[in-house]
């Protein structure tokens, strides 16, 4: 159930409650991606201590490995990863997209190879639904295809056509299994398409809002676009989604890209950014991100922001850039740490501008100050 308790009145930006199976997300919310079951570098009691809300785990990649009959025999994902706050699995559309080069897409499902040995395998709405189900997690996403970028619009119409043909199917999936989270219900959200396409944009929104899903994501963004398109497609989809039901723009983005989606009515996210940099040697401030390998933090014994996370307020940045050299693990934990904290502090920032009323301020004094000063060298 999806709970929309303050609404910002200079733009679309809203303070939301999510509850599900394992508790309550209050939005707007990013979300740690946790791919194989583990956000990297992370312990579990981090993500507590970090204040995550809800963790995102990988239909395609966990049931490559472990697989669905370890998975099953030893309780669903939640007991198996100890982790027993809310989690959303994406469908795996976007993986065999991305991943494998040697797919073949039909009104069945697609078939690919696996990244890891090249062993075919296939995935299908029926099939998604099923392993989302076993992973037993709160959110399952439906199945989908995700078109590339650019695209023509005949290709971005017949995909987006598949994708809705597909939804039913997982709709009529669920209806008859009735899949569990938990002591609860399992959640499900159907993935907007359309490419950079309005009117296709428009279409997709309207023939998954007609299933009467749980929640919907704007899907097919950052795929290699630029941001306006980006922009423009979260623009081109949120006027056509239940204003009661939560929206989800998936797999991004940036701190700004972040506050610009909430302004426009997105209420959740996802983002391997965080911990991808991280492992890069990059941290997020207020003032842009800092490369901690640069010679200029050889000596500088403040931290990595005034206001990081006290588990790693502690260090300074001259010590953080010394592990890094020395390719310690510390450097890639602190850092991850750090990273996710920024996030999901500005999402509480976020929150509490919306229920001041000055979230456009918020938004506008964050991003000028973001990108003015983020001129450093990498």
């Amino acid at each position: 159930m999806f709970e929309v308790l303050v609404k910002d009145s200079q733009t679309q930006a809203r303070r939301g409650k999510l509850t599900t199976a394992h508790g309550v997300v209050q939005t707007p919310i990013f979300m740690p991606v946790g791919t194989q079951g583990s956000v990297k570098t992370l312990h579990p009691d981090d993500l507590e201590n970090l204040g995550a809300q809800i963790i995102l785990g990988n239909t395609y990649h966990l049931n490559i490995r472990p697989g669905m009959d370890v998975m099953g025999q030893l309780g669903g994902l939640h007991r198996f990863s100890s982790w027993d706050k809310p989690i959303l699995t994406d469908s795996g559309g976007f993986q065999v997209w991305s991943l494998s080069k040697l797919n073949k897409i039909t009104e069945e499902g697609v078939e690919f190879a696996s990244h890891l040995d090249g062993a075919r395998m296939m995935l299908s709405p029926e099939i998604s639904m099923q392993i989302q189900a076993t992973l037993g997690s709160d959110i399952a996403m439906l199945f989908d295809e995700c078109p590339p970028y650019p695209c023509e619009k005949d290709y971005a119409a017949n995909s987006l056509a598949l994708t809705t043909r597909w939804g039913k199917r997982c709709k009529d999936w669920v209806e008859k299994h009735k899949p569990r989270s938990g002591d609860g219900r399992q959640m499900h959200f159907g993935i907007v398409q359309g490419s950079s396409y309005a009117d296709l944009r428009e279409q997709s929104a309207k023939e998954l809002v007609d299933l009467d899903l749980d929640g919907y994501a704007i899907g097919g963004i950052s795929v290699g676009e630029p941001e306006f398109e980006m922009m423009r497609a979260i623009e081109n989809a949120c006027p056509f989604l239940p204003v009661e039901k939560p929206r989800y723009a998936m797999g991004l983005g940036t701190p700004p890209q972040m506050l610009e989606m909430i302004a426009r009515g997105v209420d959740m996210f996802d983002c391997v950014m965080p911990t991808r940099v991280a492992r890069h040697g990059v941290a997020f401030t207020e003032e842009g991100p800092i490369h901690i390998k640069n010679k200029k933090y050889e000596l500088d014994e403040s931290p990595l922001t005034a206001g990081t996370h006290p588990h790693v307020a502690r260090f300074s940045r001259a010590y953080i850039r010394h592990l890094w050299r020395a390719k310690e693990v510390l450097a890639l934990r602190l850092l991850s740490f750090h990273n996710l904290h920024f996030y999901l502090n500005l999402m509480e920032q976020a929150r509490e501008a919306i229920e001041r009323g000055d979230f456009l301020d918020f938004k506008d004094r964050f991003i000028q100050r973001y990108t003015v000063n983020n001129t450093e060298e990498k």
